[in-house]
């Protein structure tokens, strides 16, 4: 199972597209990936590159496949399949998530609000 979305640029970084990323399984073919109907064959791949990051303590990856059309991006589980060899080429590479607007503002609201429900419940 894996989170995918069509990219912001070259840039990894959390956003509001994650937040309405296609769930679906991501198939790995001898021809092709393909992600629910998103259907990428290897010859239209011009970049692949398998990001290693950490998403708050749990370590993850992200590919990120550019086509002429495209480039998607696909929220991957650590896992022994991604370390070994795969039927596309693929740059890898050690990442870090940046954040957007959205993010930042997300995280700030969260915060003032879990902090207004604790004064609220134990603080009156």
């Amino acid at each position: 199972m894996t989170k995918g979305t069509l990219a912001e640029g070259d840039q990894l970084r959390y956003s509001a597209n994650w937040v309405t990323a296609r769930r679906a399984s991501l198939r790995i073919w001898s021809n092709r990936l393909e992600c629910g109907d998103w259907v990428i064959p290897y010859v239209s791949i011009q970049e692949a590159v398998l990001v290693s990051l950490w998403q708050g303590i749990f370590p993850c990856y992200v590919l990120q496949v550019r086509t002429a059309e495209h480039t998607y991006s696909f929220g991957l589980n650590r896992g022994r399949f991604w370390k070994g060899d795969l039927p596309f080429e693929v740059r890898r590479e050690k990442g870090k998530l940046g954040y957007s607007k959205f993010s930042i503002a997300s995280r700030v609201f969260g915060l003032l609000g879990a902090v207004t429900w604790a004064w609220w419940t134990f603080g009156r």
